[in-house]
């Protein structure tokens, strides 16, 4: 217990997220907000900040990805042991669920850093022989279950995460919900707050709303309505009992019908950001009323970076991963390191996926990479659009394609998606390679975003929240291809930086878009001006690497959230 007192003297920044990506081994990530999540860790505790991370254990993960002889997505759960990487902590406390308490144990995870720092990172296990067997599973499953199951684990996480940072003794005076998940930690705030106040005239408690508010920070990822968290009040109040706050107080801060918790976090959390500035002006058409600032995500640059190319770097710059501002110089790199860098990051790619799927594929020719969570509105398939003119630019310009990503259980579009890729590579087989790669997670991405030479991303506009796959790619000289949207606004300089999509503002068009840019210009320049093609990379390296990294978003979190914000709140 000694080292969780330790850490719970010096901090009082907590971070709450449903999802977190520690190391490829822990599983209790699905995708890009654990991601997020995981990166802010690594760069908190590189900047030695006074934070501590509060998430699920997730025993059974997200999704164990196989791929079907005919291209279908067999999804079971993907276990991991909390033993090998976290220790158990002696205290446990316990929340109401129905009626009855579950207990709840946190187990600790430490993030190191190369300069000796240590963060606390807090995972919530419900597994207990205290619990009966129904509860003892609210921790397993990554977004499993049914709308009530997803509901308690948001009690354990919002109200038990609280309870829990309490009994270890953490004096927490800033707490950050990283997506609407944590909701109803505020709640909680607000419940307690309560219970210290007088009754007022109409012998109910007042609720001191304004000084929860100016304790939270709310971070929304979701430009999709029905990405929203929404649960019926009926469910909430047999989940959290009648007396936990009144219904009539609920509805105000989170909506009439239902509870909308994204709807809930922004009424009581002072400040409140998107994660890019055109993911800010899309939420706030969809909220309006509501100051939303701006915050762009950014990724652990020392994480992200493959070994090949960091080489190159800490040669130049040995000091680029605590300062990764200092990768604006990398444009000074020697063209040929640079380039056999490259090469040899897309040959380890080429035996992944030789390994992987059997499939071969050629160092010499160019490799467009496309790996996100497969879901309808991220329009993966896009490439695919128009078989016959994409096997024209083929026999033109040869290249291959590799594509890699999981698809909710319940996704039957994005199950349908994975599926199609199958289809796809039966059709072009005599035109070129296209292989589905199995079992994305964090291994395999950083290989991926590494080993490809142009990283494709064409979501249906404004509906992609940032895209920290494409920042990592930049990082590592993989040019983008991309649609005008999240992030890619404002990285692309078009030529410099990589490309940009450009069909309509409804997104019509912008599969013709997308091969003329193919055809005309991408790959022109690949086979045609090899010396340009490396210049773009340190470009990409330089004015992208340096800018959307993790320090850098959490350095204005800092001065603009967690200090700043609370003389505005």
């Amino acid at each position: 217990m000694r080292l969780i007192e330790t850490f719970a003297r010096r901090t009082h920044i907590a971070y709450f997220s449903m999802e977190i990506a520690l190391r490829p081994e822990i599983h209790t990530y699905s995708g890009g907000l654990g991601v997020l999540a995981g990166d802010t860790a690594r760069s908190a505790a590189d900047l030695n900040l006074p934070m501590v991370f509060v998430s699920l254990l997730s025993r059974d993960g997200y999704v164990r990805q196989t791929i079907t002889p005919d291209g279908v997505q067999v999804s079971e759960p993907n276990p991991w042991s909390p033993e090998d990487w976290a220790r158990p902590l002696a205290s446990m406390v316990a929340v109401s669920i129905e009626g009855k308490d579950v207990w709840i144990r946190p187990w600790l995870y430490v993030v190191k850093c190369p300069l000796g720092n240590r963060l606390p990172v807090l995972l919530l296990d419900t597994d207990l022989d205290q619990n009966v067997n129904e509860d003892r599973k609210l921790t397993s499953a990554l977004y499993g279950g049914d709308s009530a199951y997803r509901l308690k684990q948001e009690v354990v996480l919002g109200i038990g995460g609280a309870l829990v940072l309490q009994a270890l003794g953490f004096a927490i005076r800033t707490f950050h919900l990283n997506e609407g998940h944590a909701a109803l930690l505020p709640v909680f705030m607000l419940a307690e707050k309560s219970r210290m106040l007088r009754p007022g005239p109409d012998k109910r408690a007042d609720f001191d709303v304004a000084a929860v508010r100016r304790m939270c920070i709310f971070t929304t990822h979701t430009p999709v309505e029905a990405g929203f968290d929404r649960f019926g009040y009926d469910l909430v109040q047999r989940t959290l009992g009648e007396d936990f706050v009144p219904l009539d107080t609920l509805k105000e801060l989170g909506g009439q019908d239902r509870l909308n918790m994204t709807q809930l976090a922004l009424n009581l959390s002072g400040y409140v950001n998107g994660v890019a500035t055109r993911h800010a002006e899309t939420t706030r058409k969809m909220f309006p009323g509501y100051d939303i600032k701006s915050i762009t995500n950014g990724v652990h640059v020392h994480t992200w970076m493959h070994s090949n190319l960091a080489k190159l770097v800490q040669e130049q710059f040995p000091n680029w991963a605590h300062e990764p501002e200092v990768l604006v110089f990398a444009d000074q790199l020697d063209d040929d390191s640079v380039w056999h860098a490259h090469r040899a990051s897309k040959r380890e790619l080429i035996d992944l996926v030789s390994h992987a799927t059997g499939t071969s594929l050629r160092e010499d020719l160019p490799l467009i990479g496309l790996a996100r969570r497969m879901t309808a509105y991220k329009r993966p398939d896009l490439l695919f659009s128009d078989l016959g003119t994409l096997s024209s630019i083929a026999r033109e310009h040869p290249f291959q394609v590799v594509v890699s990503g999981l698809a909710h259980p319940r996704d039957e579009s994005g199950l349908r998606v994975i599926k199609a890729f199958h289809d796809f590579a039966v059709r072009l087989k005599d035109v070129m390679p296209v292989v589905f790669l199995p079992g994305y997670d964090m291994e395999r991405a950083a290989v991926l975003v590494a080993g490809c030479d142009i990283w494709l991303n064409t979501p249906l506009p404004p509906l992609e929240a940032s895209g920290t796959s494409g920042m990592k790619a930049a990082l590592n000289g993989t040019l983008n291809l991309s649609v005008l949207d999240g992030w890619w606004v404002e990285g692309c300089v078009d030529g410099v930086t990589g490309w940009s999509i450009e069909g309509s503002p409804s997104g019509s068009g912008d599969a013709a878009a997308l091969y003329v840019k193919l055809r005309d210009t991408v790959l022109p320049l690949y086979y045609g001006d090899r010396a340009r093609w490396i210049w773009m990379m340190k470009q990409s390296i330089s004015k992208l690497g340096s800018t959307f990294t993790s320090h850098r978003m959490l350095r204005r979190y800092i001065t603009e959230a967690y200090v700043s914000g609370n003389d505005d709140r």
